[in-house]
Order: structure tokens, then sequence, then C-alpha cells
């Protein structure tokens, strides 16, 4: 009888202060990789436009025009691929999220927020995981430059505690929810709330779902 040894898989251990910012199972990315569902869309500033609905007492209607006219704010936060790469040291300007919620109105009914973009892509976010302070940008700037088309020109939501899928790019409507609405990637057993910290990938392994690409 031949006996085997088993081999227990560990982590690698993290030696510099820069590894030691990494988030549970991730590696550091030197570039910022391309990943999305679908094409960039072509942006018309004529045509385009964000709404905010559902479970507000004002909806708004913002075109380019008024959106560039809102207050901007930055925040700085690093971005965490669920393919397990990561970009750090991001400063990010925009439009604050929870300012723009706050401004329509968010009913006491609401839990749940659903991102919807140009082609149809989808994500879903608990309402607590953006309300907080700095906890959520709808962005337009990286590090200084306008973001490209695939990067998500012109809008596209920062949320940097969240894994990158529900950072959607191409943003135009926000859903405040009263039940939980599972958005694209949701719908393939990824996870409904996407936490860094605690390593929330999926919910469920699905065989049934287009390749893993993590970043929108």
């Amino acid at each position: 009888m031949v006996t085997r040894t088993t081999r227990r898989v560990q982590r690698p251990i993290r030696h510099t202060e820069q590894d030691q910012r990494l988030p549970p199972g991730q590696i550091e990315a030197k570039r910022w990789p391309v990943l999305h569902q679908g094409d960039a869309p072509a942006f018309d500033p004529a045509t385009w436009d964000l709404t905010i609905d559902g479970e507000v007492d004002a909806p708004l209607r913002l075109d380019w025009a008024a959106f560039q006219h809102l207050p901007r704010v930055a925040l700085d936060g690093d971005f965490h691929c669920v393919t397990r790469w990561s970009v750090l040291d991001n400063h990010w300007e925009g439009v604050s999220l929870v300012a723009l919620l706050e401004r329509s109105g968010i009913r006491p009914s609401t839990q749940f927020i659903l991102f919807t973009c140009d082609g149809d892509y989808t994500a879903n976010v608990p309402l607590e995981a953006v309300t907080g302070d700095g906890l959520a940008l709808l962005a337009t700037h990286r590090n200084g430059e306008v973001l490209a088309p695939e990067r998500g020109f012109p809008v596209r939501v920062i949320i940097p505690h969240l894994y990158a899928w529900k950072s959607a790019k191409w943003v135009r409507r926000i859903t405040l929810l009263r039940d939980d609405r599972p958005g694209f990637w949701e719908q393939y057993g990824y996870h409904h709330r996407g936490d860094v910290a605690a390593e929330e990938r999926f919910e469920e392994a699905s065989a049934d779902g287009p390749t893993a690409r993590g970043d929108r």
C-alpha cells in the first residue's frame, strides 16, 4: 500500500507594505486590464441622459449638460477585479452617488439599487453598501484624465470596497428597489454584494453563464 502525502496550498507571504494593502486572494496588476461584457457604446452628448427612479420621491433625469454642472468630488480608492487582480492608488473624480440619491428622495422602503447601462448590462448592490460618505462615485476621471471609452466614459460607477463588476461602466439608469433584483453576472452565481475584504466572489457555481470576466 502506497501512502500519499497531502500538500496544503498556502497563500503567498506578503513582505512589502504594498502587498499588505492587497485584499485576500488578490495580486497587484501593473497595468489596468480592459474587461467588459459587450462593446463600448458610442457617446452622443445631445442624447445622453442619466435617470434615477424606482423607490424615490422625486425621480431625476439629467442630460449631459446638467450632469456636468453637478458638484464635483474626489475619491481615492483601489480597484479589485473578482478574477484576482487589483489596481492600486487610483484617484477618481466625478459626482457623489449618495448626493444624487438623496436629491431624488430615498424612500424608507429602499433596500437595493440596480444599475442599468448602455448595452443592457446590469449590476445590483445593497443600498447600505453605497450610502456612506466616500463609498461610491459616478466617475468621469481617473488620475486626472478623462476616462477612455473602454474604461467607462462618459460615466461609470466606482465602489472601491466591492469587486469591480459592481462598478458598472456606461451607467444610464439607477433604480432604487424594495426587493433585490439580480444583475447580469449575479444571474450566473456572482455574489449579490461582492465585498472585497470578505471575498464575496460567488454565491454558487454555475456552468450555464458566459466565461467569467469580472470588470463589467
